[in-house]
This record gives C-alpha cells, sequence and structure tokens, in this order.
C-alpha cells in the first residue's frame, strides 16, 4: 500500500526548511503478526477441502472410541488416563500426516515463492502455519469432549474433572509440540511423504522410544533421568491432574526452538 507524505515549508529568520508531516495511520504499518494470522487462516481453511485431513481425522476418532472403552467399564472408578494415553500415540501418527505438506508442498508446487515475494516475513509464514494447523488439532480434539460429558452423566461416583482439564491441557501442550516438529520436518524438504516419515522419527525419538525403554528394559540412574524426561513422561503427569511448571516450560521451550529452526531454514532457502 503506498502511503503520501505531506510537506509543509515554515519560514524562519534563518531560511525556510521543509518538514515532513506524516500520517500516524499510514506510517503505523501493520500490526506485529497480523499477516501471520492471515496465513493462519489459509492453513486452517486448507485442512477443510483437503481429503486427507477428513481421513486423519476419522481414524483418529474411530481409534480414540476403542480406547474409550477401556475408561468406561461398569464397576471401575470414572477416569480418561488410557484415554488421554492413547490419544497421544495417535497423535504421534496423526499430526505428521496432516502438517507434512504445509510447508513441503508450497516448495513442491512453486506457490512459497509468491508467498516469499510478498510482504511477509518468513516468521509471519511459520507462525501462520503453526497457528492455521494448531487451530485445526483444536477441532481434531473437540468431539472427544463427548467422552467427557459420557462419563459425568453415567459414572457413580460423579467424574473428578481435574484430571480431565489437566489432561487436555497436556495434550494441546503436547499437539503443539508436535506440531513445530512437524512443520520442521515440512521445511527441509519438497517430498510431503519425506517430510511425514521424518517428522514420525523424531516424534517416536523423542515419545514413544523412551517409553518403550523405560518399560521393557532395566536402565541405569543416568538413563532413567532421560527417559523420566522424554515427551511421555511429562505428559503422563497431566493425565494425572498434575500440571506441573518445568512440564510446561518444557513444551513451550521446545515448541519455540523446533519453530525457530524452521524459520532459519526458510530463511537459508530464501537466498539459494
Amino acid at each position: 500500500m503506498s502511503t503520501m507524505t505531506q510537506t509543509q515549508t515554515q519560514t524562519t529568520t534563518g531560511g525556510s526548511s521543509p518538514t515532513a508531516l506524516a500520517d500516524p495511520v499510514a506510517t503505523r504499518g501493520p500490526r506485529p503478526l497480523a499477516r501471520a494470522a492471515v496465513i493462519a487462516r489459509r492453513e486452517l481453511f486448507s485442512y477443510f477441502v483437503s481429503p486427507i485431513a477428513y481421513v486423519a481425522m476419522i481414524l483418529f476418532l474411530i481409534a480414540c472410541g476403542l480406547a474409550f472403552w477401556q475408561d468406561f467399564e461398569p464397576g471401575q472408578p470414572a477416569m480418561m488416563r488410557h484415554l488421554f494415553d492413547s490419544m497421544l500415540w495417535f497423535l504421534c501418527f496423526v499430526i505428521p500426516m496432516l502438517c507434512m505438506g504445509s510447508i513441503s508442498q508450497e516448495w513442491a508446487s512453486g506457490t512459497i515463492e509468491t508467498l516469499m515475494t510478498a510482504p511477509v516475513t518468513d516468521t509471519d509464514v511459520v507462525v501462520g502455519k503453526y497457528l492455521g494447523s494448531m487451530g485445526f488439532v483444536l477441532v481434531l480434539l473437540a468431539p472427544t469432549l463427548i467422552y467427557v460429558v459420557i462419563l459425568a452423566v453415567s459414572a457413580t461416583p460423579r467424574l473428578d474433572l481435574g484430571p480431565v482439564i489437566s489432561g487436555y491441557i497436556g495434550m494441546v501442550l503436547a499437539g503443539s509440540l508436535f506440531v513445530a516438529v512437524s512443520l520442521f520436518c515440512s521445511s527441509l524438504t519438497r517430498s510431503q511423504v519425506v517430510a511425514a516419515v521424518s517428522a514420525f522419527a523424531i516424534l517416536a525419538v523423542i515419545t514413544i522410544v523412551p517409553w518403550l525403554v523405560g518399560a521393557w528394559a532395566t536402565l541405569g540412574d543416568f538413563w532413567r533421568r532421560v527417559v523420566g524426561n522424554a515427551v511421555y513422561a511429562r505428559y503422563a503427569d497431566f493425565s494425572k491432574g498434575l500440571i506441573d511448571l518445568g512440564h510446561v516450560t518444557f513444551f513451550v521451550v521446545t515448541t519455540a526452538a523446533f519453530l525457530f529452526f524452521t524459520v532459519k531454514v526458510l530463511e537459508s532457502r530464501r537466498w539459494k
């Protein structure tokens, strides 16, 4: 958008000098990350026209429905720990599928060049795609709230909502990290398949493998501490009703780190 600057000439005793009177609205510029919000809306809308997104959503909800029956057994305490544990594993597969084309498809189709030549920064692109993807993850999780309603209505004794709320907080934090990892992998390649496989590999290393090792192997003190600081161990406390500031910090910092790495990848590829 072009802006006009009005110039007024003031005469003084020492001579005349032009003074620029800038329009404060015109020179204010766009609000911080305003363009990221536009990209986020575009990214979120793209999921609703993607067959892959619908397939992933259906498979995720079917799997969650099957897992829910482990928490919905007569005579058992009303809780959702089994469902929350299962949802984490499902998201390890689903989120790489959802985000595999977020940036790699832009590279493959050439639309990234149009996006990069627009008046947006690399940070705008990454943050916008992250927010759009997280929006769809929240849409993905929303139908599972029906299980909370079912347990709240039918459970005796009454369902304790504390672990449920903290469990969903942990799920959103873990999903945020998974989205950031998947966007980073998507920025590295033009192939959506390679992006999905590499994202799942990273998520497996930081989530699934430590859990398997901790469950099946005898570990020394050092490796027990490593496993205890992995994603699943930190996430599991949320499903127990514990909100630890250290766990929250871990998810926020690691998410921000992978988003930062993604920005740096885009910056490096911009000048190639």
